[in-house]
């Protein structure tokens, strides 16, 4: 199991929002480090011409002029591209990264997110022919729009919004969407934390996101010869981020 993360991620001060909040990244890392059989593997930051697959200039230029949120935003891009690589390359991974990405469309941005990471790394994928189609599960508590649109020129890749009232009924809708799905390439998470039952989703327990992390596996087993990634999305709070992103990887690994 391959960590994504570089240490310019525990800087909390490249925006004034709910994502750069202090002590997100420490409540995850204090954790994973502590986890043997774990790689932890260091970020490039993403080219202009990968981001702008998913990005117009405009939208480009316009995150370019905050000289804070910008570096952020491409590390967090190139660690999205290396977690889908070494995905693709027949490791499972997970990218630790911030800025989180599935609210950035093609043209604007909102929900503390600036470059939609997921599209970035699959569109990178899909530019050097390694893959078709492709699976995105996005649980996090609000819908991924910004990946949806990024996305939508492309109807061999599907993407799975839950929208299932309680977990019970949550987990399985994931796992009907996922028996049914088809021929896919890989399958690829974004993983917002904050659809755990004492953040704003109000929905998950801590040994559902293990749950859902296996379920993934198993059908990634199946259906791409195991080929998965997984990019951090929400998730707010540090008395439960890191417990939870743990139960994830267990079930993912």
């Amino acid at each position: 199991m391959a960590i994504i993360f570089h240490e310019h991620f525990m800087n909390s001060n490249y925006a004034p929002d709910t994502a750069a909040r202090e002590g997100r990244m420490e409540s995850v890392m204090s954790l994973l480090l502590k986890q043997r059989d774990y790689s932890f593997i260091k970020p490039e930051t993403a080219e202009i011409k990968d981001v702008l697959r998913a990005h117009s200039e405009g939208h480009v230029n316009n995150i370019k002029k905050d000289e804070k949120i910008f570096p952020m935003a491409l590390l967090a891009a190139g660690g999205a591209m290396k977690a889908a690589e070494i995905a693709f390359n027949g490791e499972p991974a997970f990218a630790c990264i911030r800025p989180p990405g599935h609210h950035a469309s093609p043209t604007s941005c909102w929900g503390f997110c600036y470059f939609n990471n997921m599209g970035i790394a699959l569109l990178k994928l899909k530019s050097e022919g390694k893959i078709k189609g492709a699976f995105v599960l996005d649980f996090d508590a609000h819908k991924g729009d910004g990946s949806i649109n990024v996305l939508s020129d492309y109807p061999e890749v599907k993407i799975l919004n839950p929208f299932s009232g309680d977990r019970k009924s949550y987990l399985s809708e994931i796992k009907e969407y996922l028996s049914n799905i088809g021929e896919i390439d890989i399958i690829a998470v974004s993983a917002g934390f904050d659809s755990y039952e004492k953040e704003v989703g109000n929905k998950l327990k801590t040994i559902d996101f293990y749950l859902i992390g296996k379920m993934i596996k198993k059908f990634s087993n199946k259906l791409c010869d195991g080929r998965r990634f997984a990019i951090l999305e929400g998730g707010y709070h540090p008395k439960y981020l890191g417990k939870n992103v743990l139960s994830f990887y267990q079930g993912f690994e």
